[in-house]
């Protein structure tokens, strides 16, 4: 099958193009000019250079394709940029499924996130569910992925987590710590992509993707102390009284590691049932604890 793939660039972009060329697919990536060395096995792919807001290169691009996997997606807004939401969940999907519908392709992959619904407390959660929306409104062959915060070897999350408890000697916690996350492995994420594909029960269907357990932030950070053989990680919580004001000054500066939105993201938590998804496609949903041992 041939299939042409947004975000291609991204962590979970690398993951799903390794995945589709291990089970014989011929890859389209959509790459920004200059962007191409960020691929992985980028002789091994058709590269067309383009944007997501480009329809145009969109077009062009998926000429000959039978399926489209969209991953493009931001967690954090940057407006002085035109980095916004709408602009790169909501606009570009739009972008992606008229150029899917003019190319004549039926199949479509979209990824969104857990948590996304139509009362979302946040700009994230709001746009990724307008995306969907517009998925749904299409009459594409569409299939919805929904996970959970994704993990693996050279990713953000692990690679920001493991950089505090090696060098920190007390990790700052923003409030008590006991909000839940459920980690899924990227390369089981990546599985799920390839298999929908092949599986036309999954069309119209949307899919909550987890790993087998959840944890506190707290229990997180023990875990990835452990990895890198810290016995104990001692924290020092900050009481959110102190800490939303803080933030919400202060988000506006790139270097700041946070924003508002990602606060409120955090404190809900990120957990789901992976039943559905894990048996649809066959898959044994991995334990973060366990899987985190690959990514050191």
């Amino acid at each position: 099958m041939q299939v042409f793939i947004t975000g291609s660039t991204g962590f979970v972009g690398n993951a799903v193009i390794r995945q589709l060329l291990t089970k014989g697919h011929l890859v389209h990536c959509l790459v920004r000019q200059g962007s191409e060395e960020k691929l992985p096995h980028k002789n091994d792919v058709t590269i067309h250079f383009g944007d997501v807001t480009d329809p145009d290169s969109l077009k062009k691009g998926m000429v000959g394709c039978d399926a489209v996997i969209h991953l493009v997606g931001i967690i954090r807004e940057f407006p002085g940029k035109e980095i916004t939401f709408e602009k790169l969940h909501v606009e570009a999907t739009k972008n992606a499924l008229q150029a899917a519908s003019a190319a004549g392709i039926k199949r479509y992959l979209q990824m969104s996130a857990n948590g996304t619904r139509a009362n979302a407390k946040t700009g994230y959660h709001k746009s990724k569910w307008q995306a969907e929306e517009a998925v749904r409104a299409s009459q594409l062959d569409w299939t919805i992925f929904r996970p959970s915060l994704i993990y693996g070897k050279g990713g953000e999350f692990v690679e920001i987590m493991l950089d505090l408890v090696r060098k920190l000697p007390i990790v700052p916690v923003i409030g008590d710590g006991q909000y839940r996350m459920q980690p899924v492995s990227v390369k089981q994420v990546a599985e799920s992509f390839e298999k929908a594909l092949r599986r036309p029960e999954t069309v119209g269907e949307t899919y909550h993707l987890g790993g087998k357990k959840d944890y506190s932030y707290d229990q997180l950070l023990d875990i990835f102390g452990q990895a890198v053989g810290k016995k104990n990680v001692a924290k020092l919580h900050h009481p959110l009284a102190l800490m939303k004001p803080a933030i919400k000054i202060l988000q506006n500066i790139p270097q700041f590691p946070i924003a508002s939105d990602q606060l409120a993201m955090l404190l809900e938590g990120n957990v789901c049932d992976p039943t559905n998804w894990a048996e649809t496609f066959d898959i044994e949903p991995e334990d973060f604890a366990v899987g985190l041992k690959d990514c050191v």
